[in-house]
């Protein structure tokens, strides 16, 4: 904290802890969820605490709005490219508005996290900010923790509603579903850990107990990037020797820990003839990459097709789909598990070379400010800095930045990274209540969209859990077919329930952007050949061929039944007429 800084009332610094834990603790520990996505409840929840949480600061504390400059300002364009990107997808690339408002929403919101915790730190509040967050990753890391711990050892015991189900049995998902997810959240809250050693603010004794806790938690993940994250813990401590001796303690010995951990799981295993998830991932059998070399190649493979402009944000999976890739993975991925390569292929190579050399000169002036022996907030950003690392990452073989539970985290850390780089000439007059407007309008703005996106999906949640006094399921469609921000769930609805699939053709429009799966693309090649378009429903069909997946197997049965000679031959099982792009079903 700046010397010349008045501290925070000790009041305000309870509601910022307050709202702070609301921010963090209540998206990554809800389980309860409503079809059709399991992780939007998580999603909404986490951008209304964060509206929340930049009110509350913006409100509390005289911020000015400054003229961004510097590394502030390359993070802030590098945004603002992602979101012209997103509106250029919209108009060029036929993405459907539901899908690029809701883009530009969350991108907006981080936007606006990373200003507000970059004027807080300005402010010299910097320091009262971090130590919320910490004290809400610590409390968020410890309760995902015991729910891992039932999910491996008592799974009986998850419901679904307090507790979710594991995602693969034998290991730790956390109440956000997904085993990488809850290892980059354990790997934070060890990091929030060596903040409040290194200032004082927690023992010894509770920093190791915590810390062999959360390293217990990333081994019954099973996470291979929890791994990595380990090891990074380990060389910090060996490379930094800025740390105070107990810290680079720690740090060195979290590999140590984890192998305990490791140790223990796998004889509680063996002893107890449960599935231990880590131990299974490493047999002979397992797919090690999760089919990423393969979905690499073909991103590499499209990128070298449409270098210049991309294929359009959010149009990778449709486009990925629908071309031809006879050795492609299995799976239907919706995004490259990459994110240089998504950006590549979405973006095109000069706006990704723009993106990524803002975010890079950003992530340089960061460390320098981390190595800054003077500043007082050094420790500070250290350890901001190396959340972001941390999630940076995470994003070579996840896509956790397309989660608002981690992107606004980590816009936040950022911005308490980069204050010193926002250097630039008030805008506004003096008084409090002009500086801290804007942003007070701006939190205001997010909190309303948060909760009219929260209103939009309950109208299309009606269609997949029609309560006992619901409309018939064709009004129900019809309603979602309104909604602003989810309107591509009803159109899935409308052409996967529909008697002729033709019938919906306009829907598939809709549908088909969000997520190409076997069911979608089967009633969609089903619906080109009742419309008498026989060479797309060819292509459709050897486009499914190509993914050899187990559910799209009855589509194909017919084609190994002797035919009479006089039979018209399936269009499923016919040879493909002529060769179809992507854009050819826009």
């Amino acid at each position: 904290m700046h010397a010349n800084s008045p501290a925070l009332k000790p009041d305000i610094n309870a509601m910022w802890i307050a709202v702070t834990a609301l921010a963090v603790a209540v998206p990554s520990l809800l389980a309860f969820n409503l079809a059709p996505s399991a992780t939007f409840l998580n999603q909404a929840t986490s951008l209304i605490g964060w509206a929340v949480l930049a009110l509350v600061m913006s409100a509390t504390t005289a911020m000015a709005v400054h003229r961004p400059r510097g590394a502030f300002a390359a993070s802030l364009g590098a945004l603002g490219l992602m979101l012209l990107s997103v509106i250029g997808s919209w108009h060029f690339a036929g993405l459907p508005l539901g899908l690029t408002l809701s883009a530009m929403g969350v991108i907006a919101s981080a936007m606006l996290v990373l200003w507000v915790a970059a004027a807080v730190a300005r402010e010299g509040h910097g320091a009262s900010a971090f130590n919320a967050f910490c004290i809400a990753l610590i409390v968020t890391g410890v309760l995902s923790t015991l729910v891992g711990m039932v999910q491996v050892f008592a799974p009986q015991w998850a419901d679904g509603h307090w507790i979710a189900t594991a995602s693969v049995p034998g290991r730790a998902s956390g109440n956000l579903r997904q085993p990488n997810h809850l290892s980059s959240l354990l790997l934070w809250a060890a990091l929030a850990l060596v903040w409040m050693l290194e200032t004082g603010r927690i023992h010894r004794t509770v920093a190791a107990t915590l810390g062999s806790l959360f390293m217990l938690g990333l081994v019954l993940s099973a996470s291979r990037t929890g791994t990595l994250g380990v090891i990074v813990l380990a060389l910090w401590g060996a490379l930094d020797k800025q740390r105070p001796r107990s810290v680079r303690l720690m740090l060195l010995l979290s590999p140590v820990v984890y192998a305990l951990c490791w140790w223990g799981a796998t004889e509680w295993a063996r002893q107890s003839h449960q599935v231990f998830g880590a131990a299974a991932r490493l047999t002979a059998d397992g797919d090690l990459s999760s089919s990423r070399f393969g979905i690499w190649a073909n991103t590499l493979s499209l990128i070298a097709q449409h270098p210049w402009f991309g294929v359009g944000f959010g149009e990778f999976n449709f486009a990925w789909s629908l071309t031809p890739f006879p050795k492609r993975p299995h799976a239907f991925f919706d995004h490259t598990h990459n994110l240089p390569l998504q950006l590549g292929v979405e973006l095109g190579l000069p706006l990704t070379v723009a993106v990524l050399s803002l975010l890079m000169f950003a992530m340089w002036r960061a460390w320098r400010g981390s190595r800054d022996k003077v500043s007082a907030d050094a420790p500070m950003r250290t350890v901001a800095f190396m959340m972001v690392l941390m999630m940076a990452l995470h994003s070579q073989l996840e896509y956790p930045l397309w989660y608002a539970y981690f992107l606004l985290p980590t816009a936040f850390a950022l911005g308490l990274c980069l204050a010193n780089a926002n250097q630039g000439v008030v805008q506004k007059p003096a008084s409090s209540s002009n500086r801290t407007r804007p942003v007070v309008l701006a939190s205001l703005l997010m909190l309303g969209g948060s909760f009219a996106s929260l209103y939009d999906y309950l109208r299309v949640v009606v269609i997949f859990s029609p309560g006992d006094e619901a409309l018939s399921l064709a009004e129900r469609i019809a309603e979602g077919k309104r909604s602003w921000f989810f309107d591509h769930h009803a159109h899935y609805a409308a052409v996967t329930s529909a008697a002729r699939p033709s019938d919906e053709m306009a829907s598939f429009k809709v549908a088909s952007h969000y997520l190409l799966d076997t069911r979608l693309m089967t009633t969609w090649a089903t619906a080109f050949n009742e419309a008498g378009d026989a060479p797309r429903a060819r292509a459709l069909a050897q486009r499914l061929i190509e993914f050899r997946n187990l559910d799209a197997q009855p589509f194909f049965d017919a084609c190994g039944v002797p035919l009479a000679v006089d039979a018209v031959v399936p269009f499923q099982c016919a040879p493909q007429m002529r060769e179809f792009g992507y854009r050819d079903f826009k």
